[in-house]
């Protein structure tokens, strides 16, 4: 009894042990195959079943303030055509074989023959099925949609996918309607390159979100979509609005590009922001490339240099808000334009051999030493430096705009107190003219824009609103950066102090009777060392300020870097770039022109009246009510009358007209004076265009049929 029970309990452990080895068997092999082979099976499965690829959706537009595109995707179409499709039978194939062939040839690539085209195709229908490409041969690509409509009605691709064989994919191409204009600002999103412009910064909103469709791999490494709609459909992306104005950008462009031809510049920015909002109208970029000139960087926004003599409002502003500057008639020495700080010489631009100028001058001369000389006058020392750079900070000029595109520099504006500013004795002399510390023209713009908005500093922008098929998405509203960077009185004075460049000052060549500009000239030389001397001397011209400068709507700043002929100053290179932008923003914008009626009525003199205009008197009376004028008469409206101007007012009196002699034409037009003396006999010859002022035979001389009278008009 015994042996039997250990012989049973032998066998059960035999059994187990078979059992575990066996589970141990098929766990190793399912661990070989999900972890150690997995990709190869995998791979093998991807060969062998259907997958899931991403469907990109329609990206949205770029859209200019008054609606126009700037950037959009315009739909294009790849055409294949599956040799094997499952309801394409031989029939079917023979009947249609010759005129698709036809079709192909004289519609899609004529270099081939309607023959050549048939022997093509027969080869892919006849070609063995693991041949490669046989059920996915491009026919055509890159077709616009009239022509992909074209090509869906030919000869057996008219059937369809599975019948004909005919496989559409849609692409699209990102097209600028505009072409260069504001390039480098609306940007690109490529693949293995950093997003550049409003394209990249708002990438996830323009591209939408991904679909998924059902592909088949076919022969030949090749998948194709099992349907010809997605699985999944991908979501459009949403438009974004800007606030550049083409008509401004396309103005500040040209100017811009005229400018860096004339001068032969390397490259050059120019920037429009609206005063109120900070709204940015346009941002135009201009540099060399080898293919010509081509907006290559966004030098507006990402380059960051020494601005020169437009920082000196700055300087100018922290000595107004400390009392400095009480009275600009005050008379201050420059030393006939040269100064020594510290062993090391600073010179005025221009050499002007005065010894002492008004601070109004210095500012309108834009006189380094003189300004250098006030600024280290007082705050030469550590403790008031640190003042003068709490002004800096006050006006933010040791801050970003953090405007929506990337690319944008930070600011560099020393710190007496840093070790690592490297503050010498002569970096406050040399800062007060705009050296020893870094900005971008937009950040330059930005605090220059304060100032002419009263203070109020406003943030840059560049985007309006997000729209999904015209519906707003979502708005971007002005923002305030600081409510005030400077007392009212500064302010006042600053505006006092731009305002008088424009009209004595450096910049006064582009003074114009129209309307008022106020603004800053500014040269700096950008491998300028003071420490040594360097050859080849590269400069930098630039103007910055605003307009009309008592009511200012737009602020603007022109820089032209390395002007190499036609002079380097900003008053030769930028300033008239500004105002060319400036005049052609006056002549388009109704907001620039002040209202006809904003004043009292004028007292009109007789020589601003219209006087001796004769003609018919109904005519002169519609004309008058039209022209909302008072005149006065003796009697009825004569029918044929005359103007004549007395004091402040206008007489009607009527002109005498005999049915026998000559009249007197003279202040009628020619229609007028044709009339009274053809019906009176006379052959008129006339000269000169406008009203007669003389004719050849004087009034009341007899006339006959024979008889001709010269008109001559102005």
């Amino acid at each position: 009894m015994l042996n039997i029970k250990n012989e049973v309990l032998i066998r059960v452990y035999l059994l187990a042990a078979v059992v575990l080895f066996v589970a141990i068997v098929i766990t190793g092999r399912l661990y070989q195959l999900s972890v150690v082979q997995a990709p190869k099976w995998e791979s093998k499965a991807d060969s062998l079943f259907l997958k899931f690829v991403d469907v990109y959706a329609d990206r949205g537009n770029i859209l200019a303030t008054d609606g126009s595109l700037m950037a959009t995707s315009l739909p294009f179409f790849d055409v294949y055509f599956d040799a094997k499709a499952e309801g394409l039978t031989d029939n079917v194939f023979e009947e249609n074989l010759d005129s698709l062939s036809w079709m192909l040839s004289t519609y899609i690539d004529q270099q081939y023959t309607p023959g050549a085209y048939r022997n093509w195709l027969v080869q892919l229908r006849q070609a063995d099925p693991g041949t490669r490409g046989i059920r996915y041969v491009p026919i055509a690509r890159n077709l616009p949609y009239s022509k992909m409509l074209l090509l869906k009605n030919f000869p057996l691709f008219r059937l369809g996918r599975y019948k004909g064989g005919l496989i559409v994919e849609q692409t699209s191409k990102r097209e600028r309607p505009f072409k260069m204009l504001a390039q480098r600002t609306i940007g690109y999103v490529r693949e293995g390159a950093l997003p550049v412009g409003l394209e990249g910064s708002f990438d996830n909103v323009l591209g939408g979100s991904l679909g998924k469709q059902l592909m088949l791999r076919v022969p030949g490494d090749v998948y194709i979509p099992v349907n010809d709609l997605a699985e999944i459909e991908p979501r459009s992306g949403d438009d974004i609005v800007t606030t550049l104005d083409i008509n401004i950008q396309d103005v500040a462009e040209n100017a811009l590009l005229e400018a860096c031809k004339k001068h032969e510049a390397d490259h050059g920015c120019a920037i429009v922001m609206e005063v109120k909002t900070g709204a940015i109208r346009a941002i135009a970029n201009i540099g060399r490339a080898q293919e010509g000139w081509w907006e290559t960087y966004n030098y507006a926004v990402g380059e960051r240099v020494e601005p020169g003599s437009m920082f000196k409002l700055a300087s100018f502003m922290a000595m107004l808000e400390d009392g400095h500057l009480d009275d600009f008639d005050l008379k201050i020495p420059v030393y006939k334009g040269k100064v020594r700080f510290y062993e090391e010489d600073l010179v005025d631009a221009v050499p002007h051999g005065l010894d002492s100028m008004s601070i109004r001058q210095v500012f309108a001369q834009s006189s380094n030493v003189g300004t250098a000389t006030m600024v280290q006058q007082f705050y030469g020392d550590t403790r008031t430096a640190a003042a003068f750079v709490e002004h800096l900070r006050d006006f933010r000029l040791d801050r970003p705009t953090e405007i929506e595109i990337g690319g944008e520099e930070a600011p560099v504006v020393k710190d007496p107190h840093d070790p690592k500013s490297e503050w010498s004795g002569t970096t406050l002399p040399w800062m007060s003219i705009g050296y020893e510390l870094l900005l971008t023209p937009l950040q330059l713009l930005t605090f220059y824009n304060a100032v002419a908005n009263d203070g109020r500093m406003m943030k840059p922008y560049l985007v309006e609103r997000i729209e999904h098929y015209g519906e707003t998405v979502k708005e971007f509203r002005p923002v305030t950066l600081r409510r005030s960077i400077a007392s009212r009185s500064t302010i006042k004075k600053a505006k006092e102090l731009l305002k008088e460049v424009v009209e004595t000052g450096t910049a006064h060549n582009i003074r114009t009777d129209l309307f008022s500009m106020a603004g800053k000239t500014g040269t700096a030389q950008l491998n300028y060392h003071k420490f040594r001397a360097q050859a080849g001397i590269r400069y930098q011209a630039g103007f910055c300020g605003f307009f009309p400068a008592d009511n200012p709507v737009y602020s603007c700043i022109v820089v032209i870097s390395e002007p190499k002929r036609g002079g380097y100053h900003g008053a030769e290179a930028a300033a008239p770039v500004f105002r060319e932008i400036a005049d052609k923003c006056f002549a388009l914008k109704a907001a620039l022109h002040p209202p006809v009626n904003a004043g009292p009525r004028p007292v009109l003199a007789t020589a601003h009246l219209p006087s001796i205009h004769a003609g018919q008197g109904e005519d002169l009376k519609a004309s008058l009510q039209w022209l909302d004028l008072d005149w006065h008469t003796q009697r009825k409206m004569p029918e044929w009358a005359v103007l004549k101007a007395r004091n402040d007012s206008l007489l009607v009196l009527p002109r005498i007209i005999s049915d026998k002699t000559v009249p007197s034409v003279v202040g009628m037009g020619l229609k007028d004076a044709i009339y009274l003396l053809e019906n009176r006999g006379c052959r008129v010859r006339a000269k000169g265009v406008g009203k007669v002022v003389r004719q050849s035979l004087a009034p009341g001389t007899r006339a006959n049929g024979r008889t001709t009278i010269v008109l001559y008009l102005e």
